[in-house]
């Protein structure tokens, strides 16, 4: 028998390992209709092209079937269908393994840094809703990697006097600072670098040219550093920069995040393996990553090579660019800022709540709860699509619903009827009316047998640590300074999982009679779906979003 909590990937390295294949011959199921048969397949076509007239011999169909090891899920049964080699597990196995451990692991202590930069916040109190993505973006992205034992660095700091409004009304946090004589240190450095380079000219100002700025240094050509050093994925269109006193700051700033990395003494790698970044790295503990709109990329471009030229150190060799695709704002009467845009939702979210609650929406109690289904609707309408491709946001009332299921409001709606269970239920232990929920290791879950509670299980609760991983993974790029992430995993995961658990609940009736021949099935459903409540609450905690305990 495996020891631990059981995985996916574990699970299916031992599948592929008994067909004596590396990778790929295994799909997981999950759609309900075929999950009543199976919950592995090796494909037909796939043994064809492994085994001679696709027959799976005998001996590896009993190393199939008594699978075992770390992580693995034990094997019911294995048998040839016309689809392939179809596997069922053990599933009350399944359920005691998975629902006696905790949903996720605790991380380790930082052993790899990353610093994120999001130039959206130079300027705060000038933020529109395009802004709104690289910075949400940036939250969510720290939230993930700290889960994963990565150590983050957030940039710029603002200082404390700095408009902050829309960043409390998002949730966002961010750190704060004052500058200090460190930074101004930094700045004067980069000064003596300007003077010592190859790339640097004098602001010389040429006969009916129009005037230059007055805060211009001196200009720095790009081009011809490129075309030196041989980089690619650059804009062609750089040229010629013109150094200001606010350009060196913000490089300041990235060397002062930089150092702090390497000055906090990481410990050794932790356990989350997280070779993409290790690779990224290259040896250094430290990597810096643009968090930046599509609008801001030339600018920021412009910034990276200074650094380049001003800092030739291996950790400005190691800058990658994660850019957001625009966003576009329909039915806008004039530009709408960023605290323009969250009252218009705070409001419509207001109106679909009277809507649906009545007065009771109205109460004060629920201006908290309403702030935050607000913060969810923008969060998941920021985040739930691929940060590279384009956004739309509609402003008509229309867009803002506590109905639609694929909303920020919806999952929360969800959240909350979950604690609504728990604290009917812990009412009804204090009355006597039902004892209290035993230990995970005296429950039957043999007594699950309904497709929903194992859809639950295996499609979110054995999975959902790998979509952490996978949503904080941060892949080299083949070539270039562009990289890509899967934050929109965490948002997609979390409305798939309000989807099958609303059916599921709607359909079961959870608190029974209190009649102890049917205690088993209902402590056994308790243990589930107080494990489908902490993977909720640790997946809205990347979106620094509460879980409600009422709506």
């Amino acid at each position: 028998t495996g020891e631990g909590r059981p995985g996916l990937a574990a699970t299916l390295r031992a599948l592929n390992g008994a067909l004596g294949r590396p990778e790929g011959l295994w799909v997981k199921e999950s759609g309900a209709r075929n999950l009543r048969h199976r919950d592995f397949l090796a494909p037909r076509a796939a043994l064809s092209a492994a085994f001679p007239g696709g027959q799976v011999p005998a001996d590896v169909m009993s190393g199939v079937t008594s699978l075992g090891g770390p992580g693995v899920l034990e094997v019911r049964g294995c048998q040839e269908t016309p689809a392939g080699l179809a596997v069922q597990l053990r599933r009350p196995e399944a359920f005691r393994r998975l629902l006696g451990s905790p949903s996720v692991p605790s991380p380790s202590p930082p052993g790899v840094w990353v610093v994120l930069h999001c130039p959206a916040l130079r300027h705060p109190a000038a933020l529109r809703p395009r802004h709104l993505r690289p910075l949400l973006l940036t939250d969510h992205l720290a939230q993930l990697l700290r889960a994963q034992g990565v150590g983050v660095r957030l940039v710029p700091a603002l200082p404390e006097e700095e408009s902050r409004e829309v960043l409390r009304q998002l949730r966002v946090d961010w750190p704060s600072s004052s500058g200090g004589s460190a930074l101004l240190h930094a700045i004067s450095a980069l000064k003596q670098a300007l003077g010592r380079s190859p790339c640097v000219a004098a602001c010389e100002q040429a006969p009916g040219a129009a005037a230059l700025p007055k805060d211009v240094i001196c200009k720095v050509h790009l081009k011809s550093f490129v075309e030196e050093q041989g980089l690619v994925g650059y804009d062609p269109n750089l040229d010629v920069l013109l150094v200001t006193e606010e350009k060196l700051r913000s490089l300041a700033e990235l060397q002062q995040a930089v150092l702090q990395c390497t000055v906090s003494n990481p410990v050794a790698l932790p356990a989350f393996c997280f070779r993409d970044l290790i690779s990224f790295c290259q040896g250094s503990c430290c990597s810096i990553v643009h968090v930046v709109s599509c609008e801001e990329e030339f600018q920021q471009q412009q910034l990276d090579l200074l650094w380049r030229i001003l800092d030739p150190g291996a950790h400005t060799a190691l800058q990658k660019h994660l850019v957001c695709g625009s966003v576009k704002v329909t039915n806008p009467s004039s530009p709408i800022g960023a605290d323009q845009y969250f009252q218009l939702r705070k409001h419509q979210m207001y109106k679909a709540s009277v809507m649906k609650y009545g007065e009771l929406a109205e109460d004060e109690a629920w201006t908290e709860v309403i702030d935050t289904l607000t913060v969810a609707a923008i969060r998941f309408e920021m985040l739930s699509t691929a940060h590279q491709n384009q956004i739309t946001l509609d402003l008509e009332d229309s867009s803002i619903s506590t109905k639609g299921t694929k909303s920020g409001a919806f999952v929360m709606y969800n959240c909350a009827r979950l604690a609504t269970l728990f604290d009917t239920y812990q009412r009804a232990v204090e009355q006597g009316t039902y004892p209290p929920l035993p230990p995970a290791s005296e429950l039957n879950f043999s007594c699950l047998r309904e497709e929903g509670e194992w859809l639950l299980l295996f499609n979110y609760l054995l999975p959902f640590p790998e979509v952490l991983q996978q949503a904080a993974r941060l892949p080299p790029p083949s070539k270039g300074i562009r990289i890509t992430a899967n934050t929109e995993m965490v948002c997609k995961f979390l409305i798939q999982l309000s989807m099958d658990f609303s059916s599921y609940y709607n359909r079961v009736h959870i608190l029974g009679e209190p009649f102890p021949h049917l205690f088993d099935q209902m402590f056994a459903r308790l243990q589930l779906l107080g494990t489908v409540r902490d993977v909720f609450h640790s997946a809205l905690a990347t979106l620094h979003l509460p879980p409600l305990s009422q709506i």
